[in-house]
């Protein structure tokens, strides 16, 4: 085989264990997984609430280092990395009760994780509407509050800055949560074509089965372990 056609995963996780810990107790919420994550596919893991998944996201956004094991971005474990900067360039997160700051405007939003970064407020500006456009949001959400747009909307702003970070990888927590089906059908739409078109890895923790029918590779959280699923036996959840 041409080695140069094999590509390496841009994300991976090697025996990942998560371990929360207080005075009284300590709970394995994720349990040795292991997985390769390609750029230009859409992921879902399904699990039920408290199975780890949304623990398992943390992990791999950088919002928490492994117990034991290691989280590998483009080959560099996050535990040899700084946090901060590779979660404001190299992972976003999307959840679903939005997390838009309510003072701010939609393009307010937007522009945030740009000035982070370091652009101007002008430049930000530029870059914020063009995402804002990205998503299929008129410009008419430019000035608006978030408490001034549906939960649609909201998702949509939300995923635009994300994009407009500049970061590669999508986490998206129960995106489709706060939604109704016809607006979460067309946020799964929208991450499936950034990744299929626009070569991001989209990686979706959900206990919705439907947003299955449409990803790439399915795996499955239970009792904080990560395996391959097979379709036809998911279990209903």
């Amino acid at each position: 085989m041409d080695q140069t056609l094999i590509k390496e995963p841009i994300l991976r996780l090697d025996k990942v264990s998560y371990q929360y810990r207080n005075n009284y107790q300590s709970v394995d919420a994720v349990k040795d997984a292991s997985a390769d994550f390609f750029e230009g596919k859409l992921y879902a893991i399904i699990g039920k609430s408290g199975s780890g998944k949304s623990t398992l996201l943390s992990v791999m956004a950088g919002l928490a280092l492994p117990t034991e094991g290691q989280v590998i971005y483009r080959g560099i474990p996050t535990d040899e990395v700084n946090l901060d900067k590779y979660r404001r360039e190299n992972v976003t997160v999307v959840y679903q009760s939005f997390n838009l700051f309510p003072l701010m405007t939609c393009l307010e939003n937007v522009c945030f994780p740009l000035e982070l970064l370091g652009k101007t407020p002008k430049e930000a500006s530029v870059i914020a509407k063009e995402q804002i456009a990205h998503v299929n949001l008129p410009e008419t959400v430019y000035k608006r509050f978030p408490n001034m747009i549906s939960g649609g909307e909201k998702q949509r702003v939300a995923i635009a800055r994300a994009l407009a970070s500049g970061a590669k990888v999508i986490l998206a927590d129960e995106p489709t949560g706060n939604l109704d089906v016809a607006n979460g059908e067309k946020i799964v739409e929208l991450l499936w074509h950034l990744a299929h078109d626009e070569n991001y890895l989209v990686i979706i923790v959900t206990h919705d089965l439907g947003i299955t029918k449409i990803a790439d590779e399915v795996m499955q959280m239970t009792d904080g372990y990560l395996m391959p699923m097979v379709l036809e036996d998911a279990p209903g959840l």
